[in-house]
């Protein structure tokens, strides 16, 4: 991800789908944001979001790993974003998996998504990489899919 994929970044995150489950769709400024967010990833732990493309090269969206803390235990997260067009074919399963066999290679001894209660889609994209639930957390009841990595 750079900031050459500023306007397809922009589109995806502004997307009212897409980001039905955050509090509200990203300005393109918080995308941007969002990019850069990636970059800092990138330089400080040599992975992040990446850009996902089909076969063609068109544009689907963004997945990979990055740090986050749910209630005091920080632990890497896998994360996927994937444009309406394009889903439900399971691109982001693939991608997640992906992600999952990077973190074992890199030594990451366990792996979590936190997924939004009501965002089933996420939540079966999850189980398909082999995280369970282990935990609800915060007023939203945010679910927390982990897997320990052999």
């Amino acid at each position: 991800m750079t900031m050459d994929d500023l306007d397809a970044m922009s589109d995806l995150l502004g997307d009212p789908e897409v980001m039905a489950h955050y509090p509200r769709p990203k300005t393109r400024a918080e995308a941007q944001a969002w990019i850069e967010w990636n970059l800092a990833n990138y330089a400080r732990d040599g992975f992040g979001l990446w850009i996902i493309e089909d076969l063609e090269g068109r544009f689907v969206g963004d997945c990979g790993l990055t740090w986050q803390r749910v209630e005091g235990r920080e632990d890497l997260e896998i994360g996927y974003h994937v444009v309406p067009a394009m889903q439900g074919r399971g691109l982001a399963s693939e991608g997640a998996r992906a992600c999952r066999e990077l973190a074992r290679r890199r030594g990451i001894e366990r792996l979590i998504a936190i997924v939004h209660p009501d965002n089933r889609a996420s939540q079966r994209v999850a189980e398909k990489c082999g995280l369970v639930l282990e935990q609800e957390f915060g007023d939203q009841r945010f679910r927390v899919y982990a897997a320990a990595l052999p």
